[in-house]
């Protein structure tokens, strides 16, 4: 069986649960999904994001988002409908929101569950990833597993 430690930003919709539960093909897999609350911490860098997708309304709205105990009720919501949705196709999943230095908290999750790899599921994050501190580049540097960065869908 592989264990997946799956960082995540959003819930999974359908296609990201066929994309990650079939990376392997048939052979068995199990996830530990920690799932990042969205914050005030890193709007600048979402609305610059967004900026550069072209997507100028979505910049404009970054200021709606939930912030502290909020943002981590829905991050809670969303972490329970991703671990529903592995579970029902056939995974074994299990989770918590990050509440810590994420990358930290990823580093102890890989050695605890003697994990395979960590795939990083989030929207495109393309000023961090210039600069190589997205979690995908940093995690490559800690944890001593392989790290596959892919793009979340949209709902």
């Amino acid at each position: 069986m592989i264990t997946t430690v799956l960082m995540i930003e959003k819930p999974m919709v359908p296609t990201d649960i066929e994309l990650v539960t079939t990376l392997h093909g048939d052979e068995g897999q199990s996830f530990v999904v920690l799932m990042q609350p969205r914050g005030d911490q890193d709007r600048l860098l979402r609305a610059l994001d967004d900026v550069a997708l072209g997507e100028f309304g979505d910049a404009a709205r970054e200021s709606d988002e939930p912030e502290g105990e909020e943002a981590h009720q829905s991050a809670e919501r969303a972490l329970r409908h991703s671990l529903d949705a592995l579970r029902a196709a056939g995974t074994e999943a299990v989770g918590q929101v990050i509440d810590e230095d994420p990358l930290e908290l990823l580093s102890s999750v890989v050695r605890q569950t003697h994990a395979d790899e960590v795939v990083v599921l989030t929207a495109p994050h393309y000023i961090e990833e210039l600069f190589h501190r997205d979690w995908a580049s940093r995690a490559r540097h800690k944890v001593g597993v392989p790290v596959l960065r892919l793009f979340a869908h949209g709902e």
